[in-house]
Parts: C-alpha cells; structure tokens; sequence
C-alpha cells in the first residue's frame, strides 16, 4: 500500500489525514524500523506492509464505533502501538492508554510519544488484569483468544462501555472457544468480517459488552 492508496483507503473509511499526521505516520514508520533492529516489535518491516497490515489495519475499527464521540480508550497488549499510537495520531482528541507488561516494549512507546509530541496518551507497564481505571472502550488486536482477552479486559469498561476485539479469521478461532459459556457473561453486539485492501486478507471485528 503506497501512500495514495493509504490516502485514498482512509477516504473510504471516512478518514481525512492532514499532512502533519502523515508525518507523524512517517517518523513513526522510521522508529519502528529502527528499534527493530535490537527487538522484535514486527516482522513486517516493508514500509508498504506496514501501512497496510498495521497503521491501516489499526484504523479499521471506525467500521464498528464513531471514534468523534469517544473520550477514552484502552489498548490492551499493544506492543509496538498498534492500535493505540496510530489512533492518537489520527484522533488526538481521544485520552488514550497504552497497556503492555514487556518494559522494552513500553520503553519504546514513550519514547514515541514524546519524539512524536502526543497528547493525553499514557503508557502502563502491566497485565491488564492488575489496572482499576475504566474506560468508554478497550480494545486488543492480535493478542490472545477472545475468551482469554474477555477476562483480562472486561472489567476495564466503564457502563454502557464496548470491547472490540481485532482478529484476523475468527471463523478459525471460534471452533475452539466454548461460545455458550462466553454468552452466558458477555453480548457480542457486532461481528464484521471484511477484506484489506490490495491483499485481501481476512480481518474481523467483534463488539462486545458485559451483560451486568
């Protein structure tokens, strides 16, 4: 994905980027690569890809929640900053948390942070299950199985508060999870299955809140 395709995609999802939050995707690019060098934060490393599969992909979840009317959110497990960094970069309104337990991780981010000059946007280096803060929405891309991630992150939403989980084909996943049990103490109020643009893989975002 080059940067018109970028451009052009974010369009459809209802996203305008101005030219200093593209430099911004741009210098957040560059620190990436750099720090991967002495970490893992990615294997996907070809700039194309990663605007694609991460800072694209991270933006996706406009399809399930307006993201205008939101005023806190919690990224559960989001080592390198994906969803977190990206959705304040786009949406720097949003009081945003970043949760990860591995300290290079969460050393990394605020360095991010402060290089970027971002707002409202804090780091915890924790588990999830240890924060008491509550949040509008919480969210996690690519971190466990849903069942694992519902008891690690419910507790954080505040009433009327959602959950979306970001996955890739949870049709896979699904066969593994005991569906009854999750109903029993959670509504899944939205499942979205959908495509990314020019490879086509498979993305699925699943809404959901706490039944009490």
């Amino acid at each position: 994905m080059n940067n018109e395709e970028f451009i052009k995609e974010l369009n459809i999802l209802g996203i305008e980027i101005n030219s200093f939050q593209q430099e911004q995707l741009e210098k957040y690019y560059n620190m990436i690569i750099e720090e991967n060098k002495v970490q893992n934060l990615t294997r996907i490393i070809e700039k194309k890809d990663v605007y694609l599969k991460h800072f694209y992909d991270s933006l996706t979840i406009v399809k399930v929640v307006n993201l205008d009317n939101i005023n806190t959110l919690c990224d559960v497990g989001t080592g390198a900053g994906f969803p977190g960094i990206v959705l304040k970069i786009i949406f720097p309104n949003i009081d945003i948390t970043l949760v990860e337990s591995k300290t290079k991780k969460t050393i990394f981010l605020n360095k991010v942070i402060q290089q970027l000059q971002l707002n409202n946007i804090k780091v915890i280096n924790d588990r999830a299950e240890n924060i008491k803060e509550k949040y509008d929405i919480v969210v996690s891309r690519a971190v466990a199985r849903i069942d694992k991630l519902c008891e690690y992150t419910m507790h954080l939403l505040k009433k009327n508060g959602i959950f979306i989980a970001m996955k890739a084909n949870f049709n896979e996943e699904r066969q593994k999870i005991n569906m009854d049990k999750l109903n029993q103490k959670y509504i899944i109020k939205k499942e979205l299955e959908f495509n990314l643009p020019v490879e086509k893989s498979i993305r699925t975002l699943i809404v959901m809140k706490n039944k009490s």
